[in-house]
């Protein structure tokens, strides 16, 4: 009963003190997590496309209409991000909520122009940067990473290198979380496994050399799991 009430608020936030922005998605995160997924899905489709869209797209509002004249001017241009925010831990709620608000029937609302399968993986992908940069802010980065060494998030993230759809700021996003999970000895078997390795130096050698950044992260990468251009030098001139 409270969710559609919650939802509602979300309209309000361009006027009200960025600080309570937090406790507002910390308690509609929390509210859907109580939710028995079919019951939501059942009885509460209409408030979670409205709160899907929402939270993705912000809120936007070109004055508030319960106010002076006055009032309205000073605020026509104030908005409230929530999925696209530059505070991290706000980031990281709304995607969660976005994720889990989302489903098949309610996708063609929220997707962009490159379709469904490119929302996801554009979606999980900022998920996981959201994480990686909350936990560096937090210090719990080294907890993340080691939850993250696991076949599953290695196999996810050998299909999402395959794609040729992927763009720059993607890879860039992915390779700087591959290049810290490469800095962990355990996890050259995952490269091995999943011939992550194999992907990433294919990738080095398509990628125009202008996006200096990515060359640096695969470079990285292949140095930490001892498949540096340099060794594949050495090795190939020994033979």
């Amino acid at each position: 009963q409270l969710l559609p009430i919650a939802t509602e608020q979300l309209q309000w936030m361009p006027f009200v003190n960025p600080k309570l922005h937090i406790p507002v998605i910390k308690f509609i995160y929390w509210s859907i997590r109580q939710l028995d997924s079919d019951i939501q899905h059942a009885t509460m489709t209409s408030t979670m496309r409205r709160l899907g869209e929402d939270i993705f797209k912000g809120i936007g509002s070109k004055g508030n209409p319960r106010s002076s004249s006055q009032w309205s001017t000073e605020s026509k241009s104030k908005s409230a991000a929530f999925f696209r925010s530059s505070c991290m831990p706000l980031r990281f709620l709304s995607t969660l909520i976005v994720l889990k608000t989302v489903t098949q029937d309610n996708m063609r609302h929220l997707k962009p122009s490159k379709g469904i399968n490119s929302w996801f993986t554009f979606s999980c992908i900022k998920l996981c940067d959201a994480c990686f940069k909350f936990f560096s802010f937090t210090g719990y980065l080294q907890p993340f990473l080691e939850a993250c060494s696991n076949e599953s998030f290695f196999r996810t993230c050998s299909v999402l290198l395959q794609s040729s759809k992927l763009d720059t700021q993607i890879l860039e996003k992915l390779c700087v979380l591959l290049q810290k999970l490469s800095r962990i000895k355990n996890n050259k078997k995952m490269f091995e496994l999943f011939t992550l390795h194999h992907k990433i130096q294919e990738l080095l050698r398509t990628t125009n050399p202008d996006h200096a950044f990515l060359c640096i992260n695969l470079n990285s990468i292949l140095l930490n799991l001892g498949l540096s251009r340099c060794n594949s030098l050495t090795s190939s001139l020994g033979t």
